[in-house]
């Protein structure tokens, strides 16, 4: 149920409903647009529609909300959510994920090393990226396959970091990891293998630091959503939506990017939607193109995989860009989001 007020409520008005519903053991969701506030109620339906709520000073409607993702539904929020990454140093620039900017990620998949991780870096710098993405614990499919380097990865991690100044995402696996992972990265990634890992979700929900939840490999969309609906219901309002590719019976590509996923997502959620054309589709010539495409489907973000020497690279070589295609990606991605009336 969400409670739409007047144009004219007062704050006070607003905590005067707010406090109500406290008092009936209820959740409290509040939405502050330029022209109105939503407050969402969530909990047992039956006190919800018992309590005469138009009757609140202030209250202009209320309406039910369907949906089973109450939180992350449109419906509950006058404008959509944009999440702002503080400067990493002191006068420098933050990122807002959201607005009129694509924002890029880019970086290899997993850590390998400190000289390779710091020379990446600087490249997606130089390129115009805004986030280094690397993953220091990697989930493989085989238990024989490089696992990253771990602590050790997020240690160069920090460093990168600090001394260019550059935000930095990266995944975490396990409950026991999120508070030592939220002491490096500017987001937390969630895998698609850990879409529905729900005591992750609830434990990143207590954090105060933005999530990125990765849709699942034959996860539905609504699914994705649930998944997002976790994260909400804690208290973390900064949860970025990726969509990176499903399982179908195609063998051409490693995964389907569904890139009809963006405008669903963006119609029937607030939240900003990433998409990942590396892992989506699996083959380094293929993601440009995708990337490409993301951006003309209205993407807020794109996160790509790069690397000086494919061939060595110890996690999905075969996906990764070279770095003077990515900055080709780059421009490409600038002109197409221009005549979008966007800038990379």
């Amino acid at each position: 149920m969400i409670i739409v007020l007047k144009k004219k409520a007062t704050e006070r008005q607003i905590q005067h409903i707010v406090a109500a519903v406290h008092g009936w053991k209820l959740k409290v969701n509040i939405s502050r647009g330029t022209e109105r506030t939503v407050i969402g109620l969530i909990g047992d339906e039956r006190i919800i529609r018992s309590k005469p709520l138009d009757m609140f000073p202030g209250v202009e409607s209320v309406l039910s909300v369907l949906k089973p993702y109450k939180l992350a539904a449109a419906e509950g929020h006058p404008e959509r959510t944009r999440i702002q990454l503080p400067p990493v140093h002191r006068g420098g620039r933050p990122v807002v994920i959201g607005g009129p900017q694509v924002v890029v990620m880019a970086g290899p998949c997993a850590i390998e090393s400190r000289a390779l991780l710091f020379d990446l870096g600087r490249r997606v710098q130089q390129a115009g990226g805004r986030i280094l993405r690397a993953g220091a614990f990697k989930p493989r499919t085989s238990p024989y396959s490089f696992q990253g380097l771990g602590v050790e990865g997020l240690r160069y991690l920090a460093e990168v970091r600090a001394e260019l100044g550059l935000h930095v995402i990266t995944e975490v696996m396990d409950t026991r990891d999120v508070e030592l992972v939220a002491g490096v990265a500017d987001v937390l990634q969630v895998g698609a293998r850990n879409m529905q890992n729900f005591n992750l979700l609830k434990a990143l929900g207590r954090l105060r630091k933005p999530v990125m939840i990765k849709r699942g490999l034959a996860n539905t969309l609504e699914e994705l959503l649930m998944s997002a609906e976790y994260v909400l219901s804690e208290g973390n309002h900064d949860v970025l939506l990726c969509e990176r590719g499903i399982r179908t019976f195609e063998p051409l590509t490693r995964n389907t990017l569904d890139l009809s996923a963006v405008p669903v997502l963006q119609r029937e959620s607030h939240l900003p939607v990433i998409v990942d054309p590396s892992h989506g589709t699996g083959h380094w010539d293929l993601v440009v193109p995708m990337a490409r495409a993301a951006v003309a489907a209205g993407a807020d973000g794109i996160m790509v995989e790069i690397h000086p020497h494919p061939a060595e690279a110890l996690s999905d070589g075969s996906q990764a860009l070279l770095p003077k295609n990515f900055v080709k990606m780059m421009q490409a991605l600038r002109t197409v989001a221009r005549a979008l009336g966007r800038n990379v």
